[in-house]
């Protein structure tokens, strides 16, 4: 089984998601309002901990959709949102599954894939677009967005967000190094400080991330078939032809 990226880290995405998951709603919500539910389910590939799952639910009410979402502690946090709500919960199917070793349901009324472009290899990408082309109805749109960097390089250490919870403050940055072909590590550094400002505790985790520009992604999609636009805050809706 594939590591957990997440075991350390996870306890923080959620808190350090929500703000980005603010600025991508409304690109989002114009995208999925072209999905088309009566024709198969929205598939959510890296649904981590629920909050692109839940605009899906928001923006589409009575759409059955499947998460799919391989941490088992980003799981956890979804899992625990869908109960929190008796009208999402017969309709939202979380698979324990990174994308490429699970099979799409045989027709999908649209897909977002969000925040987790660099975690595929490019020929996992491109066998992920060859298989959504397959399911997609016509029409209905695959939501990807492109994240820093789109090429090898260095990115120097930078800081988040710094959140406050209570008598605790969350901060969150990172910082990536090149790691060969099309590839590079991030550096990621999680701090808990108490009310004095000092550091109670800290996390470091690292993990590596496929780089992908958009002219890169673009020629993927239109290789398998979309045809693909580059919207706002990088997101790309792209939609089967042929």
């Amino acid at each position: 089984m594939t590591a957990d990226l997440y075991a350390e880290s996870g306890e923080f995405i959620d808190v350090f998601s929500r703000d980005a998951w603010q600025a991508f709603r409304t690109p989002v919500v114009a995208a999925l309002h072209r999905a088309v539910p009566d024709q198969g389910p929205i598939l959510d590939i890296g649904a981590g901990t629920g909050l692109g799952t839940l605009l899906v639910a928001e923006t589409l009410p009575g759409a059955e959709i499947v998460a799919v979402e391989p941490s088992p502690i980003l799981r956890a946090v979804l899992l625990s949102r869908l109960l929190d709500n008796e009208s999402r919960r017969p309709r939202v199917t979380v698979v324990a599954a990174g994308i490429q070793d699970w099979t799409p349901p045989a027709r999908l009324g649209g897909v977002l894939a969000m925040n987790m472009l660099g975690h595929l290899a490019p020929e996992q990408r491109r066998t992920l677009w060859t298989a959504l082309h397959e399911r997609l109805t016509p029409s209905a749109p695959l939501i990807v967005n492109l994240q820093p960097p789109a090429e090898v390089t260095t990115i120097p250490p930078t800081p988040f967000a710094d959140i406050a919870i209570g008598g605790r403050t969350y901060q969150g940055g990172g910082e990536a190094r090149p790691a060969g072909n099309n590839t590079v590590t991030w550096t990621m550094r999680y701090r808990t400080l108490g009310q004095d400002g000092n550091v109670e505790r800290e996390i470091v985790v690292a993990y590596p991330w496929h780089v992908v520009s958009t002219t890169e992604l673009l020629d993927e999609l239109a290789d398998a078939g979309f045809t693909a636009t580059v919207g706002k805050l990088d997101v790309v809706v792209a939609t089967p032809h042929g």
